[in-house]
């Protein structure tokens, strides 16, 4: 492994914090009124009688399941959440304030209140079907991980492979998850027929710092891993350096990129980090637990790169920023990418193979003629 720069984050019980979230607060929902502010009544509570919240699933009896874009910044039209919310807890999401719109926090309520589309293989199946569907990628994970820790059990993401496969409909997939391996079964028929390919997103290669940024997502030698037993498996793969944190994760990119190279990836993609919303208050809490000496110069670097704002919601530039700052770490990915192999275009995924599934007549129905 190249040599990284390795940023020092506070370990063990980081005051305030919980252990194994990736915040410990619920900044008030931007939508609701009424505000209710936390107070400290000076009583020191031990870490064993501490507040450990627990994950609670909650059922979405949504009635369309493929959500729709027409963003400039996105290679896609079509996308599929099975889940809302994140139990991985990675304090970067972006994700994070779309929790609002269901009356929730984007801080702890995001990845504790984990909402599940349980219909979404039935509602998907009947989506296609329509005459009015056009084919076209549908991506998993655009949002919220598709193989976030529940999926374990319920299966919802397995399920809608399943109707994409039987469907002949091409699809891309986002994870820090090692679970997709577990669905290589179905992702290595659809590749041969170039319908799927996964990137799989790594923050940091350092484990300290990925378990303070992401406490719940695969560790980044599993997601390496990961890479490596998709490509064995003859599934297309790449890797997504993101999101790029200045002063906290961006020395290591070029790592990342090498690593992921030696892996097996065939493409690279990069994010400035984004904070949205309430995203900069929860971000902004967590440097000053995790990288106290450092908060300042990291916020400020951000701002360098937003136009001195810490998030910048502007079409083109969002992703990538603007100023120096940002367009010398566009520099460095567009030439590391050369170098280890990642800069050409992923082959993009068959859409001609659409067709609906040929109904079988029931073997006790008789024939008429």
């Amino acid at each position: 492994m190249s040599a990284v720069s390795r940023v020092q984050v506070k370990t063990g019980q980081v005051p305030g914090a919980i252990k194994g979230r990736g915040t410990a607060i619920n900044p008030p929902n931007r939508f609701e009124a009424a505000r209710v502010e936390a107070f400290d009544d000076g009583w020191d509570v031990p870490e064993a009688e501490a507040f450990r919240p627990q994950t609670t699933l909650i059922r979405d009896n949504a009635r369309s399941i493929i959500a729709r874009n027409d963003s400039p910044d996105l290679p896609f039209s079509q996308s599929i959440n099975p889940y809302r919310g994140c139990e991985h807890g990675c304090i970067y999401c972006f994700a994070r304030p779309s929790h609002a719109y269901l009356g929730f926090s984007a801080g702890l309520d995001f990845e504790t209140k984990i909402v599940f589309k349980p219909e979404a293989a039935k509602l998907l199946e009947k989506e296609l079907s329509k005459s009015s569907y056009k084919p076209g990628v549908i991506v998993l994970g655009s949002n919220t991980d598709p193989y976030q820790p529940v999926e374990r059990t319920l299966a919802i993401t397995r399920a809608v492979l399943e109707v994409l496969e039987r469907f002949g409909n091409p699809v891309g997939i986002v994870t820090k998850s090692a679970g997709v391996l577990r669905d290589a079964d179905i992702l290595s028929r659809m590749a041969a027929k170039g319908l799927a390919k996964v990137h799989i997103s790594i923050t940091t290669l350092d484990p300290v710092l990925a378990r303070a940024l992401e406490p719940r997502a695969a560790s980044p030698a599993r997601r390496l891993m990961a890479l490596r037993e998709l490509r064995a498996a003859g599934i297309p793969a790449g890797v997504m350096a993101s999101p790029m944190i200045p002063g906290v994760n961006d020395a290591e990119l070029e790592s990342i990129l090498e690593e992921a190279a030696r892996a097996g990836a065939q493409s690279a993609y990069t994010v400035l980090l984004r904070l949205p919303h309430e995203l900069s208050t929860l971000f902004t809490g967590w440097l000053e637990k995790h990288l106290p000496d450092r908060a300042a110069h990291v916020l400020s670097l951000i701002r360098q790169s937003r136009a001195g704002r810490l998030n910048d919601p502007d079409f083109h530039s969002r992703f990538a920023g603007s100023g120096p700052y940002a367009e010398m770490l566009h520099q460095r990915f567009t030439r590391a990418a050369r170098q280890f192999g990642l800069d050409h275009n992923a082959e993009s995924l068959d859409c001609s193979q659409f067709s609906l599934p040929s109904v079988k007549s029931s073997p006790a129905q008789m024939s008429l003629f």
